[in-house]
């Protein structure tokens, strides 16, 4: 392995360690075994490295949490809901730090244009993978509006269970509170 791929996994273990505001270009260079001066030789500066490095842990790590929701044999309706859900909480307990990283990124891309344009540009496949986690259709099946709906309902649902998940872990709703929530709100839309 070179220092560019080096840095990459040093990187990604530091972010997984520290998280992004944490971690400094010593403790990069030090866990990839090269250098303080490689990372601008072959990323220009800590920021970029940490960026290919944070969006190459969350390819991995989505890759891994569909490899497991590509396995539910539960068929649509509330029993597969309700897996999803706790197939979901599963993979917050048990990785917790890239969790936490995917919401560092977030805030990271609030102060960078340039990483806002990349988070925005991987939007189109969160929410079209939300999508097909929620109808649980393949998701090159699935057509522009329920992407752009659906999805992106899911998205947010998402997203706030597991800062909920996260932050208050006992307090937090489970598959069944979401379900039931998800009920009241449909109730109040046909009312």
């Amino acid at each position: 392995m070179g220092n560019r791929e080096s840095l990459l996994e040093g990187a990604k273990q530091c972010l997984l360690e520290k998280g992004y505001d944490r971690t400094t270009v010593r403790d990069i260079a030090t866990a990839a075994g090269v250098s303080m001066a490689a990372i601008g030789y072959h990323y220009g500066s800590r920021e970029a490295l940490l960026q290919e490095a944070l969006f190459k842990a969350l390819e991995d790590w989505d890759a891994g949490l569909q490899a497991q929701l590509s396995r539910l044999d539960e068929p649509k309706g509330p029993k597969r809901f309700a897996a999803v859900w706790r197939l979901l909480h599963e993979h917050v307990e048990q990785n917790r730090t890239m969790w936490m990283a995917s919401f560092e990124l977030f805030m990271q891309a609030q102060r960078s244009p340039e990483l806002a344009a990349l988070y925005a540009q991987g939007q189109p496949g969160a929410t079209a993978a939300m999508a097909a986690l929620a109808t649980g259709e393949i998701e090159e099946t699935i057509d522009a509006e329920t992407i752009r709906t659906v999805g992106a309902v899911q998205l947010a649902l998402v997203s706030g269970v597991v800062m909920q998940w996260m932050s208050y872990p006992g307090d937090a709703p489970g598959p069944d509170e979401i379900a039931a929530g998800l009920r009241g709100l449909v109730a109040v839309l046909d009312a």
